[in-house]
């Protein structure tokens, strides 16, 4: 049976008064943040890496069990990740936790994604014919709404992708919906093309809001916001947000963004390629103008980070005991960003960089590293 609900202001200040129980009282100072008027954790688990296996579904749901535990309650996934069995195994733990009493639904902020073409387990053989049975076929989409066969927005294929996601997840209803990458597109489609995508998937998004599937939705990329101007695959929140509105008027639902933060990508934070009325701004300063809240993804850096940026983390946050607290700190602690984001399937370190609540944000601190040179 679906988990009736969603996240509300009620149930994550239940949430947040719990944590603050459990936790010594000089823990979780500026852990919870605002958001749509719940209070989301500043650290978000999200569940991309690993094999599509019984085995890693094991290792991630004892470790979002533990993230809960651990004062969590941002979870993040998406339909294509690990061939749907993340959402999968997201969906039973959640159920476990609130069958045993350990948290409620109305207490957690869940997140899907949607736009690339999302397989059972594994890729199949013929993946043309996978896209035409299960997509063109019914009338979910056209063919030429797959862009470079891999990534879609139609209107009717989201609404599809919102209906399997809730099913994976056994779900009545998503806090955030994001189109995922939807830059993507830009490398098979021309910008007019691509802009009127996005309204008609916008279009559809409000109804879906309306009709109580989704609380809010927004933009998770990887590139396009990270990119200067001339580039290809470039993306204008100032652009982004006159097309929503176009389409859904001011009171709209396009409320969340998320792009890559780490140390080693620290675009968001210090590259000025957003126009906003007449002047050049950083990623998190275009969106706090704007009206958009930043969510944060890769904030471990996909655990690549270069040796570089773990001597400039030990030397800015030296109180902290390891690479991926201190990269994780960095991330939360910067003016602007609500969450960050990290997976793991190991118990131990999902305590361990969760242990990170227990200590103020920093954001001197954060801004001071993310300008350093020589990272």
């Amino acid at each position: 049976m679906a988990l009736q609900g969603h996240a509300t202001p009620a149930g994550t200040a239940r949430f947040v008064t719990r944590q603050l129980a459990a936790a010594p009282s000089a823990a979780l100072d500026g852990h919870f943040r605002p958001f749509r008027g719940l209070a989301i954790s500043s650290l978000g688990f999200g569940m991309s890496g690993g094999d599509p296996t019984d085995e890693v579904d094991a290792a991630y749901s004892e470790a979002v069990k533990a993230a809960v535990a651990a004062g969590c309650n941002h979870f993040d996934v998406a339909i294509s990740f690990r061939g749907q069995r993340s959402e999968v195994v997201l969906g039973r733990a959640l159920a476990e936790l609130i069958a045993a009493g350990a948290t409620r639904r109305d207490e957690l902020i869940v997140a899907s994604k949607a736009g690339f073409i999302p397989y059972r387990s594994a890729a199949p053989g013929d993946a043309a014919h996978y896209v035409y049975d299960q997509f063109v076929a019914p009338g979910i989409a056209e063919p030429d709404d797959f862009a470079g066969g891999i990534h879609c927005m139609a209107p009717r294929f989201l609404g599809q992708q919102i209906a399997w996601s809730l099913r994976n997840m056994q779900l009545r209803a998503l806090d955030i919906f994001y189109l995922q990458n939807p830059e993507a597109q830009l490398a098979f489609v021309d910008r007019t093309t691509f802009r009127r995508r996005l309204q008609l998937a916008c279009a559809r998004l409000e109804e879906e809001v309306d009709a109580g599937r989704i609380g809010c939705y927004g933009l998770a990329t990887w590139d396009g916001l990270r990119v200067a101007p001339v580039a290809d695959n470039y993306m204008s929140l100032e652009v982004l947000r006159r097309l929503v509105t176009e389409v859904a008027g001011p009171d709209h639902h396009l409320r969340v963004i998320q792009l890559p933060v780490n140390p080693a990508m620290s675009e968001a934070v210090t590259l000025r390629n957003q126009p906003v009325k007449n002047s050049i701004l950083t990623v998190l300063s275009a969106a706090a103008d704007l009206g958009f809240t930043v969510v944060a993804s890769a904030a471990l850096g996909q655990g690549q980070m270069p040796p570089r940026a773990r001597k400039t983390l030990q030397a800015v946050f030296p109180a902290l005991g390891s690479t991926g607290q201190r990269s994780l700190q960095f991330v939360r602690s910067l003016p602007g960003v609500v969450s960050a984001l990290f997976g793991s399937t190991d118990v131990a370190h999902v305590r361990e960089n969760l242990a990170v609540f227990a200590r103020p944000p920093d954001p001197h601190a954060a801004l001071q590293l993310a300008h350093m040179k020589g990272r």
